[in-house]
């Protein structure tokens, strides 16, 4: 049976530290969030390996580097409002809401969502604001957001969010 408390630390630690990623709010959230419950559970087992980990309908939970390297660079301070385009998991949102974020996220794929939703909600982190629908359009009527958060890959910056996003966000 795998200790998962143990895998995080060592996930952290081994994936994390040793990239740079030195907020340890951040390194604090990555250690406490059960990554293996964002993930199905014929995957779980692969959690807190080094890469992404498939959650169904073609889609991923981000590698946790990525995960943390993306936080960071948010430079999050409690009660900022952060859009995040592309629920996926709920893992990003999780993390997001550990460091204090007020988090709006939205996910095209309404399975994924309420899956987010669930785990999001199971372990404490339910008051997410989350939404079904086309990320790039955003949610205009939560907005203006301190950060955004693109877990998505558009071609060019929407230019709905630019409009969504606070001056010096």
């Amino acid at each position: 049976m795998i200790d998962h408390r143990e895998a995080r630390d060592r996930m952290v630690e081994t994936q994390i530290e040793t990239r740079d990623v030195r907020d340890p709010r951040v390194l604090e959230a990555l250690r406490t969030i059960p990554r293996h419950r964002f993930i199905p559970e014929d995957n779980q087992d692969l959690a807190y390996r080094d890469g992404p980990v498939a959650i169904g309908e073609g889609q991923t939970i981000s590698q946790p580097y990525i995960v943390a390297l993306m936080t960071e660079a948010l430079c999050i301070v409690p009660g900022m409002r952060i859009l995040e385009i592309g629920t996926g998991s709920g893992y990003q949102t999780a993390i997001l809401r550990a460091l204090g974020a007020r988090v709006f996220s939205i996910e095209i794929r309404p399975n994924l969502a309420a899956r987010a939703a669930k785990v999001l909600h199971e372990i404490g982190a339910g008051d997410a604001h989350l939404a079904v629908g086309n990320g790039f359009d955003g949610l205009p009527e939560h907005a203006p957001y301190d950060r955004i958060i693109v877990t998505a890959s558009p071609s060019a910056i929407p230019t709905q969010l630019v409009e969504q996003m606070q001056v010096n966000g």
